[in-house]
């Protein structure tokens, strides 16, 4: 640790040498950039210090203590180190949770998309069963949810459903959500009581701005249609749903939420940008998976990550074999216990391969 510890504060110290240069008030981008890297390592460098200084104390007591040549000056070396210990551990944990790198992602909106898999009309109920979750956790965090795409099954629940969360920490949170859900329960039409298992899938992109990805507007498609479903009848009166195709990539993005043709397209555009980068960012993760495995996965949408069992009142993440007998608060939007778990795995997955390096 001590040695990755020396090579933060060398970038410190790069880092307050190129802030002291005046040629870097010429481009305000770098400087910004610049003065967000030296506040966060000077955090870290200050713990560092105030930890070496920590360990030197101990380390001095501890000579102190084994010399015992004086009675009175052993026991308060003793009882120094007594108080000095538990603050060098905690040094030693606040400096590990520092040294995990900061996923950028993290403090921005999403999109989720939800889609009934295997299971029929099971799993389209079971994807209105999961957007209702998603709905209570956001009101509990205090996000803004806006519809953006739906397509309703006709016994009830959702082939498909796309909806927009904003607000503070969303992607940092909703991450984990990403891959294959799985439904074990008795559904109401079987007349045998048997268990079915259906599945549906979420994909969790985080909002792009026009500045994380570059989109020519001469490689779009945009067609208009009439809405259909809920949201009033002025839906089926006007062509105000808007299906982009971008199409180098082959992406399709439909949004049919709003009234005017204008905002559809807005909402459309912002789906497309983060396709777009999702896609960019998945080419980066299978890179950085190849160098460091991970049990917990943020963009596999094939990976079977978690099972609701009904019967049982059962929900297994299989990702960390987390098992919990709580699925009607779970369903009710009480999911932070899961997240959390996740969020710190994967924060000690980071932290060894940050160790390793």
């Amino acid at each position: 640790m001590e040695a990755k510890l020396e090579q933060v504060r060398e970038r410190f110290e790069e880092v307050t040498a190129a802030m002291s240069d005046p040629a870097i008030y010429d481009d305000p981008q770098q400087y910004t950039e610049l003065t967000k890297e030296h506040s966060e390592l000077k955090e870290l460098v200050d713990l560092y210090e105030e930890w070496k200084h920590v360990r030197k104390q101990i380390q001095g007591n501890s000579e102190l203590i084994e010399e015992a040549a004086d009675a009175e000056i052993t026991e308060m070396a003793r009882e120094e180190n007594d108080e000095l210990k538990p603050r060098l551990e905690k040094l030693e944990e606040d400096i590990k949770f520092k040294l995990i790198p900061k996923d950028p992602d993290d403090s921005k909106n999403v999109i989720v998309e939800l889609r009934a898999g295997t299971g029929g009309d099971e799993a389209a109920i079971f994807v209105g069963d999961l957007f209702d979750m998603y709905r209570r956790y956001a009101d509990k965090m205090g996000w803004k949810l806006n519809l953006l795409s739906l397509s309703e099954s006709e016994k009830g629940g959702y082939k498909e459903l796309t909806f927009g969360l904003e607000g503070e920490e969303v992607f940092g949170k909703m991450k984990y959500e990403s891959g294959v859900h799985r439904v074990q329960r008795v559904p109401e039409t079987e007349t045998q009581g048997r268990v079915h298992t259906s599945a549906a899938t979420v994909a969790v992109l985080p909002e792009a701005e026009e500045v994380d990805i570059d989109i020519n507007t001469a490689d779009l498609r945009v067609d208009t249609f009439r809405a259909s479903g809920a949201g009033g009848q002025h839906v089926n009166k006007t062509d105000s749903a808007i299906r982009i195709t971008h199409e180098p990539s082959g992406v399709v993005v439909e949004c049919q939420q709003e009234r005017s043709q204008h905002q559809n397209k807005e909402k459309a555009m912002k789906m497309l940008r983060s396709k777009l980068y999702e896609m960019e960012e998945e080419k980066l993760r299978k890179e950085r998976e190849q160098e460091r495995k991970s049990q917990i996965s943020t963009g596999d949408r094939s990976a079977k990550i978690r099972t609701y069992n009904f019967p049982q009142s059962r929900v297994t993440d299989h990702r960390i074999n987390l098992t919990l007998y709580n699925l009607e608060d779970i369903m009710k939007g009480e999911v932070d216990e899961v997240i959390e778990a996740l969020r710190v795995q994967d924060n000690l997955d980071k932290l060894n391969a940050v160790m390793e390096e």
